[in-house]
């Protein structure tokens, strides 16, 4: 006759980590499809002008924002007269080659020739920083620019 062994060792099971790679991907599937990529924050104001005949951009092509504005509230210190904001800081006029430049690096280059430049100008601002920001574009050979602009009619302005 054999004889049966009692167990006397009372401890847990181990935890089943099997399905915890599966756990792990689908939160992270979640999280990248929930997830809303931050725009700029403006440190001007962008009051834009109102147009009728609006026709807006398809994303399918990258775009570089450019915004020109008084400094917002906050930003004093930076004067009262228009400044120009590429991506999150403050720039000098002359800075805006350097911007596009580095705009076309950071894109496929089958996408370079379709980058377009939109500007995102305050209707307060005056004329003259759009036509210099215009030839720093000429110089830096971006072409395709953007005017956006609110809904609206243009007598409104």
């Amino acid at each position: 006759m054999s004889k049966f062994k009692s167990k006397k060792d009372n401890a847990l099971p181990a935890v089943n980590t099997a399905s915890l790679p599966d756990i792990v991907f689908m939160l992270l599937f979640f999280f990248m499809v929930v997830t809303v990529m931050r725009e700029d924050t403006l440190l001007i104001e962008n009051r834009l002008p109102l147009a009728d005949q609006v026709e807006k951009l398809e994303k399918k092509y990258p775009i570089s924002y450019i915004y020109a504005g008084k400094p917002a509230r906050g930003y004093e210190k930076y004067g009262t007269e228009a400044r120009l904001q590429l991506n999150d800081k403050f720039a000098e006029i002359s800075e805006i080659k350097a911007f596009i430049n580095a705009e076309r690096a950071a894109i496929r280059e089958e996408l370079v020739d379709y980058l377009t430049v939109s500007l995102k100008v305050d209707k307060e601002a005056n004329m003259g920083i759009v036509g210099d920001i215009k030839e720093q574009l000429r110089e830096a050979n971006a072409l395709k620019i953007n005017y956006s602009v609110g809904t609206g009619s243009a007598l409104d302005n």
